[in-house]
């Protein structure tokens, strides 16, 4: 399976692509506006991989050439460059691309941080709004603390809370998610609650922030 990590140069972009090289034999499409330094950041996972032992396909190209050739697109953008990345991907998807969301709105303020929801109800609401309307959108790998996620010698014992309108998209989703060691995906429904589990992200860090020794949390849910 070929999937495009649109904005795959950020944090969470680069936590995804190291996992799933490194756990899988799924061919990772590096996106980002400047295609140099899509290529640029490919090529250190790539030698951040062969260091390991993994000899990865892992390549680097503008947002629209990744999701062009991608079966599976997860917009690993900051929820203030969503719909501008969607919008300008939009013409490289079709039906049978799974277009997967895993940003959440957040504002801080002195007491710490705060799901911030725009008019749509939910990050996720508002790239559906965005995509193509037979393009199934999925929301996923929100809840993951991506420093933690990308240190590949870090064991991670975590759920990921998956949602969606779109049986198959969904399968298709927490397939993917299941194959990273140490990730567990559970089924949280449709688009519809995708607020609930969006607000879990300043939760985990405002917890984070206010105990010690707590950095670089994830949920299990027992």
């Amino acid at each position: 399976m070929r999937i495009a990590l649109c904005g795959g140069t950020g944090d969470i972009g680069e936590a995804l692509a190291l996992r799933w090289a490194y756990d899988t034999d799924h061919e990772i499409l590096i996106g980002s506006r400047d295609p140099e330094r899509a290529r640029g950041k490919a090529e250190e996972y790539v030698t951040e991989l062969d260091s390991r032992g993994i000899e990865a396909d892992v390549k680097g190209f503008a947002n629209e050439m990744a999701a062009d050739r991608a079966d599976v697109v997860v917009v690993a953008v900051p929820a203030y460059h969503l719909v501008d990345t969607v919008e300008s991907i939009a013409d490289r998807l079709d039906p049978d691309t799974v277009l997967v969301t895993p940003a959440v709105g957040m504002k801080r303020d002195d007491s710490g941080l705060h799901y911030n929801p725009p008019s749509a109800g939910s990050v996720a609401a508002l790239c559906a709004d965005a995509a193509p309307d037979d393009v199934p959108v999925v929301g996923a790998f929100h809840n993951l603390a991506a420093g933690r996620f990308a240190d590949l010698d870090a064991e991670v014992e975590w759920d990921t809370l998956v949602f969606g309108d779109d049986a198959d998209a969904k399968d298709i989703v927490m397939l993917l998610a299941d194959e990273i060691e140490g990730l567990r995906p559970l089924d949280a429904g449709g688009l519809a609650n995708a607020s609930e589990v969006e607000a879990l992200t300043p939760l985990l860090v405002n917890v984070a922030i206010h105990n010690e020794g707590m950095h670089d949390l994830g949920v299990r849910f027992q």
